[in-house]
């Protein structure tokens, strides 16, 4: 786990990706790769393109002013990077650079500036990448390694977040398998925990039994109560196009208080 994606672009998550991307990096001895993405506008009803065109013109010098910036920020960091500059579709961008990411870093959402929409770019991205997500808050600042809190629901989405993870959460001081028991369980967390521990990983078990309260609720408790750092978690999609999540992931992009790891 060496090699980490960084999607760049001038919004309010860009900071938050920033920070995260940096100590996962460095803490990861690894390499860190920067995409910056000027998006391409749709505007309804623009028939003729112009507006599209002044708009695309104004993305590519607010983007070309953000490398700038970001390029010596990064002289100044003592971690390898390299950049790339892409004009197109941040999704499609991002997966045609991800094939050999380990990790990708993303928002969870944007709560105060909604545009670029992090939460849809973060399912579409899981969906056709197929690499971990690290997904953000956009007012948290670093990436806190110590508590990592997994939540266990024994789905292959789960065990191969973790199976990858391996070399991350080998990092942390303390490792947590949490498994809410509602009747959707596959394998169990002691399964989980024995994975970990032929890894040198020790890891504890909690299992909440309760089938009413929605789960994503029990993992937040239970991460603010275990004073998690971070969650790691399988992703699950629906709909026509699978680019879409549903239930416990798409409300904890939608509410996670801490950075989210998620695989598909």
């Amino acid at each position: 786990m060496k090699n980490i994606l960084l999607l760049a672009h001038d919004d309010g998550g860009q900071e938050a990706r920033l920070q995260a991307a940096l100590d996962l990096t460095r803490a990861l001895n690894g390499h860190l790769s920067c995409i910056d993405v000027t998006i391409v506008p749709n505007i309804a009803g623009d028939y003729d393109g112009t507006g599209s065109a002044m708009l695309l013109a104004d993305e590519r010098d607010r983007e070309a002013h953000n490398k700038a910036i970001l390029e010596g920020r990064l002289a100044s960091e003592d971690v390898a990077w390299s950049w790339s500059d892409v004009t197109g579709f941040a999704a499609e961008a991002v997966v045609d650079m991800a094939a050999l990411a380990d990790l990708i870093i993303l928002n969870r959402r944007l709560d105060q500036f909604p545009y670029p929409d992090m939460s849809g770019l973060a399912s579409r991205i899981l969906m056709k990448a197929r690499k971990p997500v690290v997904a953000v808050p956009d007012d948290v600042r670093g990436f806190k390694l110590g508590r990592a809190l997994i939540a266990w629901d024994g789905q292959r989405s789960a065990a191969a977040t973790m199976q990858a993870c391996v070399p991350l959460l080998a990092l942390a001081e303390e490792v947590q398998v949490c498994m809410v028991r509602d009747g959707a369980e596959h394998t169990e967390p002691t399964e989980a925990a024995q994975y970990l521990s032929r890894q040198n990983i020790r890891a504890s078990i909690r299992i909440i039994d309760d089938s009413l309260t929605a789960a994503d609720q029990l993992i937040a408790e239970e991460a603010a109560n275990w004073h998690a750092d971070y969650i790691l978690m399988g992703a699950y999609g629906r709909g026509q196009l699978m680019e879409t999540f549903g239930g416990v992931t798409k409300r904890m992009l939608a509410h996670s208080k801490l950075p989210l790891i998620l695989g598909h």
